[in-house]
């Protein structure tokens, strides 16, 4: 049997070897670029204060860099997010925000964030999903990739793929967006993000040797539906130990129609037995232990090829995740829990002052900060601020507030508040939260006098938001472009066929 893992990676070094710089002598000074980027998590993890979930790595990756706290998508569903992120640029911006649509369909000379590093000398290669991709229908394909962005892709396609009648799934035949989950027989190096990890290991006792520059992009597809890991992650949660959030009987009437759309969006998901509470809320956490896992095998290897002393190191998400809160599972709000993500930069000249930084920040805010940290110039049309003055210890506040859309809904978080309208100026409804009482985003204050200068203060900070959203990005085109479906047969293709590079 032809083992085309194999034979990727031994085409991909053949290739590498060929191109090595020959200026290039003695150690490579210049800092390199691992981005792992996971899908759906949310920040019910370790380092974010959660008592139950399990991230070693995570934990310690955490410990030995910058946590940020209050960081934000732009847009809480998947392709949007990631190409808003991968830009520098917001949603309104990119004019992407569906899923299945291509960068260039709207951005057709946009430079995105590893394609900046590709002319500025590295070799930039992605390992799974970066830019959006149907999950698990696009598992092995490139799906909706930007192919300008790399110089070499890799598409994993493990056990998990391949046993979908095992899942189980309140929909019968239906995963990526349903409710579903899988405790695998297999073990980590079988699943799909289990081969991304060995792939990204071997990548980088590649650039060990060769000394190259790169940009390492590393998209893991967990903990994203199905809630696919192995057995033993999820022996290490009983489901006695699973607590199911609770929402007050009357909490619906406070809440603007579009709120209640965007809770109430799938009837499957709604009231959930406690029961299959437990199992779904389970089988999440156990995905992501798993992720957990396979970004630790990532650190130690980059840490025994002696890359970690050069290489800045990113995790994120793209975006948070509801497990029952609000009523609701899964993502698509404006809460808390759908845009706030996990935000990690760790390695050289990230001076840790402090470990944790609680001033609001943007997932736009990555690309300037990268460009900054490895001494490059940062393109004009981008929205982002660099972090480079919190990451360095020069200031405690970049950003007064963090800004996410959804739909026709605006929001923006601050260091205490949220605010939310729906609709031309608010007419379809408004929201407004006060964190320091009620974290959770229980009681919407829109209607309490007490907080009317509050409300109206953020109000006018808010519009002011959307009106910086919405400006034209300098010296890029914007064009209106279409939703459309894949153009090859993703589900006859094989899995580790790349038709976007051939």
């Amino acid at each position: 049997m032809i083992d085309y893992h194999k034979i990727c990676i031994l085409f991909f070094l053949f290739v590498s070897f060929t191109n090595v710089n020959d200026s290039v002598s003695g150690k490579n000074l210049k800092k390199n670029i691992l981005f792992i980027v996971s899908d759906d998590l949310n920040c019910d993890i370790g380092v974010y204060g959660h008592k139950l979930v399990k991230t070693p790595n995570l934990d310690k990756l955490a410990k030995n860099g910058v946590v940020f706290e209050n960081a934000h998508v732009q847009y809480p569903v998947c392709g949007p997010s990631r190409a808003s992120f991968m830009t520098g640029l917001y949603p309104d911006q990119t004019k992407l925000k569906d899923l299945r649509m291509y960068l260039r369909s709207t951005l057709p000379d946009v430079v995105t964030l590893s394609e900046k590093y590709r002319y500025e000398g590295y070799y930039s290669v992605r390992i799974g999903k970066i830019f959006h991709a149907d999950v698990p229908a696009h598992i092995g394909t490139s799906s909706y990739d930007d192919p300008f962005s790399w110089d070499f892709t890799f598409n994993p396609y493990g056990i998990d793929k391949m046993e979908e009648s095992k899942i189980n799934t309140l929909l019968p035949g239906q995963f990526g967006g349903t409710l579903s989950w899988y405790a695998s027989k297999g073990n980590d190096e079988e699943q799909t993000d289990g081969i991304s990890a060995s792939i990204a290991m071997e990548m980088l006792e590649k650039f060990s040797i060769n000394d190259e520059n790169f940009f390492l992009g590393v998209g893991l597809f967990r903990p994203h539906t199905p809630y696919v890991a192995p057995s033993k992650y999820f022996d290490m949660y009983p489901i006695n130990d699973i607590e199911v959030p609770e929402i007050p009987s009357e909490y619906l009437s406070q809440l603007p129609k579009p709120t209640i759309n965007s809770i109430r969006a799938k009837s499957v998901d709604n009231d959930l037995d406690i029961e299959t509470a437990k199992r779904v809320i389970r089988a999440y956490y156990a995905s992501v232990t798993f992720l957990d896992a396979q970004v630790g095998r990532i650190m130690d290897k980059l840490k025994e090829t002696g890359l970690d002393k050069n290489t800045i190191v990113v995790f994120t998400s793209d975006h948070g995740y509801h497990l029952g809160e609000h009523g609701h599972y899964q993502k698509q709000t404006l809460f808390d829990n759908a845009t706030r993500v996990p935000l990690i930069f760790s390695g050289p000249d990230i001076i840790k002052r402090k470990n944790t930084i609680k001033s609001p920040v943007e997932l736009v805010d990555i690309y300037p900060t990268l460009m900054d940290l490895t001494n490059h110039s940062i393109p004009e049309f981008i929205s982002g601020k660099s972090l480079y003055p919190l990451l360095s210890g020069e200031s405690n506040s970049i950003r007064k507030s963090a800004f996410t859309q959804f739909k026709n809904g605006y929001s923006i978080k601050t260091d205490r508040y949220r605010i939310t309208i729906w609709g031309i100026k608010g007419s379809l409804g408004m929201e407004l939260y006060d964190h320091k009482f009620d974290n959770k985003e229980l009681n919407n204050l829109i209607n309490n006098i007490e907080y009317n200068k509050i409300k109206d203060s953020l109000y006018i900070v808010l519009n002011d938001r959307i009106i910086e959203s919405n400006r034209t990005p300098i010296g890029i085109k914007q064009i209106d472009g279409k939703k459309i479906s894949l153009p090859y047969g993703t589900k006859k293709m094989h899995p580790f066929r790349n038709p976007l590079n051939n």
